[in-house]
């Protein structure tokens, strides 16, 4: 997604205030404006800022009748004020998030990038979150757009898109009533409120919730809830140091496959 980026330079004061404590600095500054809110003043030495304020809550812009200019941003008691003393240059630019590129974007053939957490178009408005452990794949969806692997239990290949492909649905058709509530005997069931999870099909008589593994699962523990993969274990799911029960608390041994627990 593009945004602009406002740049002003000129010969400036700038007064940073917190709790009363202003600081005041007079240079030849450059200062950039940033559409989150963030304002940086940087002189000639060095990388940081000599001042800045951080996703302020609110930004003013005044211009005086000689082109002189100022900029007030506000973020709860902090204030940065930077004043220019006669003309000074102002520019606005267009700019986007920089990432990983991960392809080509189907909708306008520009380039798709991974920055903060989503894939993103640099020339359309395209725009996909992603959750916070996906890895991009080198694979592309039917639809253009990349993939992604998601751990939750196993791993599961998705479109970035959540309207093409629902990592929702994919892990409930994997999951949903595949374990027992140990503290009823009742069907898991795969819900979502914020984050997935497992939660009693019996609720409100029952209100076992237990987060949705983010690990392999390699068996079944005896209480009824899964066994994930620990560390660089064996691959044998009865082996205490390859796997644990999901709940941390849980000190039971792995069961017997459910087949033989079925008689079959």
């Amino acid at each position: 997604m593009t945004d602009s980026v406002r740049v002003y330079a000129g010969d400036c004061t700038t007064i940073y205030r917190s709790d009363d404590d202003p600081r005041r600095q007079r240079g030849r500054v450059v200062v950039v404006h940033k559409p989150d809110g963030t304002v940086l003043v940087h002189d000639a030495a060095g990388y940081q800022p000599v001042a800045w304020l951080t996703r302020a809550d609110a930004v003013h812009r005044e211009q005086g009748p000689d082109g002189e200019f100022a900029l007030v941003a506000v973020k709860d008691r902090d204030r940065l004020r930077v004043e220019a003393h006669g003309d000074g240059d102002r520019a606005s630019h267009d700019a986007t998030a920089a990432g990983v590129p991960v392809g080509g974007c189907p909708a306008c053939d520009g380039r798709l990038v991974r920055a903060r957490g989503a894939v993103t178009c640099l020339d359309c408005e395209v725009d996909h979150g992603l959750p916070r452990d996906a890895v991009v794949l080198e694979t592309t969806c039917e639809c253009g757009l990349p993939e992604m692997a998601v751990d939750r239990g196993d791993r599961f290949e998705l479109c970035v898109d959540r309207d093409c492909e629902r990592l929702d649905d994919a892990v409930r058709d994997r999951f949903d009533r595949e374990w027992a509530c140990p503290d009823c005997g009742g069907d898991l069931r795969v819900l979502r409120e914020r984050t997935l999870f497992l939660g009693c099909e019996r609720y409100p008589d029952c209100d076992a919730t237990f987060g949705l593994p983010d690990r392999e699962v390699v068996g079944d523990c005896e209480c009824g809830l899964p066994r994930v993969r620990v560390g660089d274990g064996a691959d044998d799911a009865s082996d205490p140091a390859g796997s644990r029960c999901l709940d941390a608390e849980c000190e039971r041994p792995p069961a017997t496959s459910r087949a033989t627990r079925n008689g079959e």
